[in-house]
């Protein structure tokens, strides 16, 4: 495949954007290439500058779930702009897209929209801190919740040691109310709570690790923090960014039964604009103002596009089936991308929650993000630009989850499989 196009634009970008684009990871520099600048999507695919088709796993990072450019999304996008873009007042679509994501997850007795996931999260960290008049919050290792500044840090040795900033800007006197403790391992995690007894407003986590690829909780983990929450009187953050509506309609607090005080959700419910949402038990909501005294705000909170967007969006997954066929298509990838492998002489782990998946070159399993951080990332490279040359976008990283959507067809999947194997073989 030729990318002229993409690479002329990419030296133009950098004259104005750092690193040439708006989020690091669409640099490509992990996985040691430039970055492809995309022209157009449809379906299950998408088309760069050049003309170059893909069967697209990325789905911008989740929320394309029915695919790209679902044509009643579109249309009712197209509808609700002819109405105006933004108001800044409220509207009926909020009431309608809040009372939606409430019957798929009924503990939001009470949520408030705003515009990214990173919003979200920063707002309910507050809010729990404002609830429960501590400082502390506790965050694992390898669970990314957007860049506010308390959540960009990494623990150092040891269950008690404080956090220390892994970003300039972050100040360490900020930083040390963050503590870290290693995703699954539940033991660690209640020595850390035990060492800061009565000082931590919130444990936050991905329920589904999908920022170190895809982690699966390991049985009886999320019950033990919230068993964990209640004794000690912390509240349990559930940030289902990335999985809510993704791995159930109910998302991950559905499919494994562990509720949280409050939840993060994005993506998906925006229909792929701009949103996010945190909500959770009507005692701690009603703590923002003008309720309370927990401020937060957002002008473009609400926005009719995107709660438009998100209600179509949600009406078609609640169609009979849907959830079934983004399953049997991931197992179906799945077995392939396993099947294929034997091509390979190196060691691989394939891990997979619904229509979330990632490939790992290790031999696994993958549990935590030390085992994560284990993959051989330079055979990850040249597997993603295999791929890439062979029509197949993937996530241009071995810590980010891939994702099904319901417009792959069986020929994409087998496609993929076929791009694989090649893929495999060469390495």
């Amino acid at each position: 495949m030729k990318h002229q196009t993409s690479a002329t634009l990419f030296e133009r970008a950098k004259q104005t954007i750092p690193g040439g684009v708006n989020s690091p990871v669409r640099a490509f520099k992990s996985v040691g290439c430039d970055p492809i600048f995309i022209d157009k999507a449809e379906g299950p695919y998408i088309f760069d500058a050049d003309g170059n088709r893909y069967i697209d796993y990325v789905g911008s990072w989740g929320p394309m779930i029915l695919g790209h450019c679902h044509p009643k999304v579109v249309e009712a996008i197209q509808q609700a702009a002819a109405t105006g873009a933004s108001f800044g007042a409220p509207t009926e679509r909020e009431i309608i897209l809040a009372e939606m994501v409430r019957e798929a997850y009924p503990n939001m007795e009470k949520m408030r929209m705003v515009s990214s996931g990173t919003e979200a999260t920063m707002s309910a960290i507050r809010l729990a801190r404002g609830y429960t008049g501590r400082d502390k919050i506790l965050k694992f290792d390898g669970c990314y919740h957007g860049h506010a500044d308390s959540l960009l840090v990494k623990a150092g040795s040891g269950a008690a040691t404080f956090g220390v900033p892994t970003s300039p800007g972050v100040p360490a006197d900020f930083a040390k109310h963050t503590l870290t403790a290693t995703y699954n391992d539940l033991e660690e995690t209640k020595a850390l709570v035990a060492a800061n007894k009565g000082e931590i407003a919130c444990i936050i986590l991905e329920p589904i690790a999908g920022n170190m690829g895809c982690v699966i909780p390991r049985s009886g983990f999320l019950e033990g923090l919230r068993a964990l929450c209640d004794a000690e009187g912390i509240v349990l953050i559930i940030d289902e960014v990335m999985t809510g509506f993704r791995v159930a309609f109910g998302g991950a607090q559905e499919r494994f039964g562990v509720r949280g005080d409050l939840c993060c959700l994005g993506k998906i419910i925006g229909g792929g604009l701009p949103v996010g949402a945190f909500g959770g038990k009507k005692e701690i909501m009603d703590m923002l103002s003008p309720e309370g005294g927990v401020y937060q705000a957002g002008t473009l909170s609400g926005n009719p596009l995107a709660m438009t967007a998100g209600i179509t969006t949600l009406s078609l997954l609640k169609q009979e089936g849907f959830y079934d066929q983004i399953e049997e298509k991931s197992a179906y990838l799945e077995a392939g991308l396993k099947a294929a492998t034997a091509k390979y002489s190196g060691p691989t782990c394939f891990q997979r929650v619904g229509g979330m998946f990632c490939t790992y070159f290790q031999a696994g399993p993958v549990n935590s993000f030390a085992d994560a951080a284990r993959s051989d990332t330079d055979l990850f490279g040249k597997f993603f630009r295999q791929m890439l040359e062979g029509g197949v976008n993937l996530a241009p990283s071995q810590f980010e989850a891939g994702f099904m959507s319901i417009a792959h067809s069986q020929t994409d999947l087998d496609t993929t499989i076929a791009a694989a194997e090649k893929s495999f073989a060469a390495l």
